[in-house]
């Protein structure tokens, strides 16, 4: 094989390599940009959360990517397929990671994004949806200052055994 012959097929090898790497790109639902924040070890150790400590609201969202434009935008992926729309749990969850990033970052973001396996939601961050999340954890801590919890929505033993309410529930599984 001559120098051009290699050449040239290190060159093809490179661009498939280049195409490869903008479908899994396109695949992972994540916007262009870099990833600031990651809660998982690939892109680097642990985090820790995001806090606000007026509403004593803590997340990790499982990324927030920043745009060139010095915008960030936090993502949540799940791992299901997606519903036709987006259950309102993980909307509020989003909105929370919103709330999380312009409080830590200064920066309101536009939106955010919820991955499902096989489907991208982008979500407006609107002062409505800002003003959802507040009354929710009014309402949350409402509740437990009065050790009054609300009726369980699901017959899941598995969402049981994770709840953080667990020891004070009369109704687990």
């Amino acid at each position: 094989m001559t120098t051009v012959q290699l050449g040239l097929l290190l060159l093809v090898v490179a661009g498939l390599f280049f195409l490869l790497s903008r479908y899994k790109a396109h695949q992972s639902g994540l916007p262009s940009g870099k990833i600031v924040y990651s809660d998982n070890r690939v892109f680097q150790s642990l985090p820790r959360p995001l806090y606000d400590s007026a509403l004593n609201l803590a997340g990790k969202p499982d990324y927030i990517v920043a745009l060139k434009d010095g915008t960030f935008i936090p993502v949540e992926y799940k791992s299901h397929p997606a519903p036709d729309r987006p259950y309102d749990s993980h909307v509020l969850q989003l909105t929370a990671y919103c709330y999380l990033c312009e409080i830590s970052y200064g920066r309101r973001p536009p939106h955010g994004l919820i991955r499902y396996a096989d489907k991208t939601f982008q979500i407006d961050y609107t002062p409505q949806q800002e003003s959802v999340l507040i009354e929710v954890i009014t309402a949350m801590r409402s509740c437990e200052c009065q050790s009054v919890f609300p009726n369980r929505s699901h017959h899941q033993t598995s969402r049981c055994r994770a709840c953080g309410y667990r020891s004070l529930c009369d109704q687990r599984l």
